[in-house]
Formats: C-alpha cells, structure tokens, sequence
C-alpha cells in the first residue's frame, strides 16, 4: 500500500470488520481494520452494487449500467452550468439522485442520463439522440451560440458510474499519462490557427476558426469478480472514456471512423449533430471493489511535495519550540529563583521588563466586547474544522460519499453555538463587561451575518447567470431556519452560562495606567504582527496550493490525513508563536497585549489573502467580470474563518501564559 493511504487512513477502504480491531471513536463510532475471511458491512449510501448479465438479473443485481451526469464546469470560468443547460442529449424519464445539503451548496446537479449500458456486452457506435441546428431559428441558434461559449471556455463533462468518476487519460508531452475526472465539450482553433485545449492533442484538427465538437465517447468498463464472497456477481471497479470528434454522414450510416465534427464559426446552412458511443467491459482481477479508488489517485501529485510540506512545518516548530523553551525554562525559572532569594525590598526595586506589569497587564483592552465576539466565533470555527477534518481522515467524508464534507461542516457549526457563547459571554465578563445580552446578540449575528451577506450577493450573481450553482429561495430560507432557530438559541445558552461565570485575575489592576516607554522598531505592533503571521502560513503555505487547486482548478482532494497532521502543526504554531511575541511585548514594559495578541495570530489570514491574489493572476486562467466578482466573493469567506480560528487560537495561549505567569511572579513578589 502507498504512502498516501498510510497518511490518509484511506477514506476508500470503507468496510467495517466485525471479528477484526475495533478502534473506539469518541463519537461512538466503531472503525475496522479490514480483515481477510470476515463478515463485513459498509457505511450507508456506499454499499457496493452487483451486477450481472440480463439472464442472471435479480433483486440483488443489476444487468443495466447506467450513467450519470454531473454539471460542467470550466477552469476558465467560476461558473457551473447544469448538463441539460447544454444541447446534449436528455434522458425521456430524467431521475436525479437524493441531494444533500453539501451537494446543494456546491452546486452538484446529478441526474440521470440517455446512456445505458447491457452488462458485460459490447456495444459500437451506438446512436444515442440527434440534435438539428437551423439559423433561421432563432432557439437553435441561441443553444448553438451558447455551445460555442462552452467550448471557448473549456466546459468540462463530469460523468459517473456506480459513483465513480468516469476517467480521461491522455498521454503528456514528457511521456507519463494524465487523468482527469472530467473531459472536454470540444475545443477550437483560432482565426490565427493557434489550437486551443484539446486540439493541441489533435493533429487532424488543423482548419483555422472552427469549433469541433466531442461528440463521441469510447467507455471501457472494469469490474472484478469474487465467486467466494458475492456469490459469482461482478463488481465495478473502474470506468474511462476517450472522447472523439466524428461527423456522421446521416442516422441509418453510423461510422465512426469519419472527419471530425466541425462547428464553423458563421454559418447560415442547416445541420444535424449525433451523438454516439461505444462501450466495452473487461474483467480486471486486480483491482478489488475496496480498492477500486485507486487507480483514480495513480495520475494525482505524489506524496513527495506533502512530505516536503511537513518536514517544512516540523523545522518552524522545532524553532520556535526552542525558543520557547529558552524562554520559560531558563529565563522566568531563573527570575523566579532570583525572587525566592531576595533578602530585601530593595532588589526587587531593580526589576525589569515583564516583572514590572502585574498592575497592569490585566487591564481591560479597548473595544473589549468585540474582541469577546471574535473569540466566541473563533472557538466555534475551530471545534468544526477539527471535527470535520477528524471524520474525513477515517475516511466518513470521503469523496466518495458526495458532498458530506460541507453537509457535516454546516451542521457542526449549527450545533457549536453553545461554547461560541459561553466563550464570548465569559471573556466580556472577564474584562469587565456589563452589556453581557449584547455580546450574546452579537456573537450569534455579526459574523455568521457578514456570510451570509456575502453568500447572498454571490447567489444573486449566479441567478442572474443561470449558474447550477445557484442555491433556490426555499434552501436559503432553511438555512436562515437552521441559523435563528437552532444556532442562536444554543449561542444564546452557552452565553447564559459565560456571563454566570465568575473569573478573578490573580492580581490586581492599578487605578492608574503605567507609563509606556518608547519602543523601537521591532517591538512596535505592526513590526510583531507581520512576523508572527508569517510563520504560521509557511507551515500551510503547501496544502493551500493544494487546496485552491481542488477547488478553482476541479482537482481532486484526497489526502486528508496528511491535511489534519497540517491542522494540528498550525495550531502548535500559532501557539507558540503566541507565547513568544507576548513575552516580547511584556518585556518592552508594553501591556496593551490583547489585540495585538489576536492580529499577531490572525494576520495569517492576510498572508492567505495575498497568496489568492497572487494564485488567481499567476494560475488560473478565470475571464469575465462575473467569475472575478465570485472568485473573490468566496475568498473573502474563506479568509474570515482563516481569521477567526487562527486569532481564537493564539488569543487563548497568550491568556492562559500570561494568567499564570505573571500570577506566579506577583505571589512572589508578595511573598517577598
């Protein structure tokens, strides 16, 4: 088995074995390793599908192999559309698959297809549904025009089988072979002659300022055979097409061998498209149904840049835990030391630097009651990443299983309103505040809103672009319902709580406020904030790359374990960094550490911001004014929960370092 699935737990290897280990999970859920010769059962909605010959047909298998279509979307374009937005040919009795939440807000548009395939038999150009063109009218010349615009913009096809991708491989110019979940409406060339796309991979496509249409499939289908384990059926276990050009010379002389299928730029006669495929099946017994996701991942970037990734990440955390240690081990263990030997008040009047702030280092910041907001929102951000990302890397939220991912993060962080408040409510306590339901109100409202106005506008842009993307009136309305229905209440319970909560800081803060000496250069806050932000985002810098490419390039993303393991490396680094910059702020006699603290932690969202800028200028290929206003639109929701958890996180560390700390210097100092 690979590196990656070692990392990754392999979230395809689903089967759950009852005699072998059993590992217990704190949500109750029994994970086994897969064991030979056991009775075994499967998570819902991904059980495996038999299937067999026509003669063989029953309850328990199927002799039909049908294929379903997902929308198209463009690397070029923001936009998805839905299959039958397209001029393709529909299904008579169109069924679209049970949709959930995450597949609702991604925009996922499953429905059936006209492409049905016999079991195990061979079929050759088989016509599927001719589609007429006519300039004179004028609704055939808008689906032409807006087939042009697909193949301009590089629209991609998204098929599936058994809930598998269906595969395009195609060799590259250094000699290995790449594989896409997903294959072109066609490609065109120029006025110029320059061949665009897939034309590059065509030599016969050479006429200058023709579009030329795919609009013929070769599918070849995999499927394994157990007669020990499911009683002889035949399990699919891998699905590719090659997509081919043909021009058909009329419905009863299908050959397709022929010219490739031109679609002139102006023309003014009638003309007819047939769509056609062939299909083939083939026993691989290599290949097992538990296994079969892997030769999805065999074209997918090695586990080398990860590992170089972590290896980056374990050097910035072995830098600043040195520091850190240096720190607290030899420097305040030395100090305290010193305090337990004084003899007189006298030396204590030479102290210094942090030894010098007990009676105010706990003075209350300025805008405290949003501060007490971010951090409620940060914790709720950060239990739903760690959770979610904990469940993908067992493997529950594979890709596999579609759109679970989103569905289990929106869910989580509906049911996380409780510690969002009892964190705000008890931190505006903390720091001496009064107006306790209006950090209730604005820990449940103020950022849970700037999203949703965010998203909105967004939609907005996608109704008015007919985009497949677009969520319907009826699922915002219940995602308003899940918001002020479940998420406010329980926000407004854990706020009750917070607010009841009674903390007393270990010293007290002096009436009048220390003077601050000048600061230098490098302990000013903007100098602290910058460096502590960057280190941090070296550690991630990697899986982001990784990450935008999944989501604007529609690359495939599967290595969650090596994800999590980045996850937990950020936090340590945002802790430790915490620490560090706050001992140097305390240090400079400087004791307006809350925010700074917070930004310090948080600025990684700002290099985040930056890094998309540059990504969407440096790699992506998006036009139009639209795809750019959405581009960034989704950005910035991004960089808010970037900003939230990372402040939350760093926030929390300086408090806990500070609180005991310099506790312990003042009951020296006391005791003295």
């Amino acid at each position: 088995m690979s590196t990656r699935f070692r990392m990754g737990t392999n979230p395809w290897r689903l089967r759950l074995a009852r005699p072998g280990l059993r590992w217990l999970l704190g949500l109750g859920l029994f994970l086994g390793l897969q064991a030979s010769r056991s009775a075994a059962f499967y998570l819902p909605g991904l059980a495996p599908v038999n299937f067999c010959e026509a003669s063989r047909e029953t309850a328990t298998c199927k002799s039909t192999v049908a294929l379903f279509v997902n929308r198209l979307d463009s690397v070029e374009s923001v936009l998805p559309y839905e299959y039958n937005t397209f001029d393709f040919c529909k299904d008579s009795e169109k069924r679209n698959p049970s949709e959930n939440l995450g597949q609702v807000l991604f925009g996922e548009r499953i429905s059936s297809s006209p492409y049905k395939f016999p079991f195990n038999r061979t079929g050759t150009c088989i016509k599927v549904c001719v589609k007429s063109y006519d300039t004179a009218n004028d609704d055939q010349e808008k689906k032409l025009a807006f087939l042009r615009k697909g193949i301009r913009l590089n629209y991609q096809h998204h098929w599936i089988i058994d809930n598998m991708p269906v595969i395009w491989c195609r060799n590259t110019g250094d000699g290995t072979k790449c594989c896409t979940p997903g294959f072109p409406i066609g490609c065109f060339i120029t006025k110029s002659g320059e061949s665009k796309h897939a034309c590059l991979i065509h030599p016969e496509f050479n006429k200058s300022n023709v579009y030329f249409l795919f609009n013929h499939v070769d599918i070849t289908i995999a499927y394994h055979k157990d007669s020990g384990r499911n009683g002889g059926f035949a399990r699919l276990v891998s699905a590719r097409l090659e997509p081919q050009s043909y021009k058909h010379s009329g419905e009863g002389r299908l050959a397709c061998n022929g010219p490739p299928m031109e679609i002139p730029e102006e023309h003014t006669e009638k003309f007819n498209v047939t769509y056609t495929y062939s299909v083939q099946f083939e026993e691989n017994k290599s290949i097992k149904w538990a296994s079969r996701w892997d030769y999805i991942l065999d074209s997918m970037p090695h586990t080398n840049i990860q590992w170089l990734s972590i290896m980056n990440s374990f050097v910035i955390i072995l830098f600043l835990s040195g520091m850190v240690a240096i720190i607290i081990l030899r420097t305040l263990h030395r100090d305290i030391i010193r305090y337990n030997e004084m003899s007189s008040s006298e030396d204590a009047q030479e102290d210094f630097g942090w030894k010098l702030l007990h009676g105010d280092v706990f003075r209350p910041p300025r805008s405290r009651m949003l501060l007490s907001v971010f951090l409620g929102q940060g914790t709720q951000v950060l239990i739903m990443t760690f959770i979610t990302l904990f469940l993908a890397c067992l493997g529950f939220l594979s890709p596999s299983n579609r759109g679970a991912l989103m569905t289990c993060a929106v869910v989580l962080w509906v049911l996380l309103g409780t510690p969002a408040g009892y964190v705000s409510a008890r931190m505006y306590k903390t720091l001496k505040g009064v107006k306790w339901k209006t950090n209730f109100l604005l820990t449940a409202l103020l950022c849970p809103g700037v999203v949703f106005a965010d998203l909105f506008f967004m939609n907005v842009i996608l109704w008015v672009e007919g985009s497949s993307a677009a969520i319907s009136f009826g699922t915002l309305i219940g995602i308003l319902a899940m918001w002020c229905g479940i998420s406010v209440p329980l926000t407004f319970v854990g706020a009750y709580f917070g607010a009841k909560k009674k903390f007393r800081f270990p010293v007290c803060t002096n009436q009048i406020p220390r003077h601050i000496p000048q600061q230098s250069f490098f302990t000013k806050p903007l100098f602290g904030i910058m460096i502590g932000g960057i280190l941090p985002f070296g550690c991630v810098f990697i899986q982001l790359f990784l990450i935008l490419n999944s989501i604007w390039s529609h690359q495939m993303y599967f290595m969650f374990g090596f994800l999590f393991l980045v996850f937990i490396i950020l936090l340590i680094t945002c802790s430790e960094a915490a620490v560090l910059l706050c001992y140097f702020y305390l240090c400079a006699e400087d004791y307006h550490w809350w925010w700074r603290a917070f930004f310090t932690s948080s600025f990684t969202a700002v290099y985040l911001l930056i890094y998309t800028v540059h990504y969407f200028f440096t790699k992506l290929q998006i036009t139009g004014m639209a795809s750019a206003i959405l581009y960034f639109g989704y950005t910035m929701v991004m960089v808010l929960i970037f900003f939230l958890f990372t402040g939350n996180h760093r926030m929390t560390s300086c408090i806990s370092h500070s609180l005991k700390r310099l506790g312990d210097s003042h009951n020296v100092i006391s005791i003295n």
